[in-house]
């Protein structure tokens, strides 16, 4: 297995929050990636950036929604994360980055 460009353009970021946080003690791991990223996808990215086997993979969209911006009308993008739980024993270290 070796790194391809298009799993960095798959996986964006981590996603670091209260709930994240919480899901990484049950091995759950949250990313935010591509809008078109499938499944298949994001657990072949996952398995070879961070070298680790990946269990199941699930995914949300989030709508974007209307904003007020400095009193002007703006709308925030809509996102997509990933949910990836690890096989046991495996783990990632979210904190040095991508």
């Amino acid at each position: 297995m070796s790194i391809k460009p298009q799993h960095y353009d798959l996986i964006k970021k981590p996603v670091i929050t209260e709930k994240a946080t919480m899901a990484q003690e049950n091995n759950a791991f949250v990313f935010q990636v591509a809008m078109d990223a499938t499944k298949p996808q994001i657990k072949e990215a996952v398995e070879n950036i961070f070298s680790v086997k990946v269990k199941a993979v699930n995914t949300t969209i989030t709508k974007g929604k209307a904003k007020k911006f400095r009193g002007r009308a703006g709308e925030r993008s809509d996102k997509k994360k990933a949910y990836v739980t690890l096989e046991a024993g495996n783990s990632i270290d979210v904190s040095t980055g991508l």
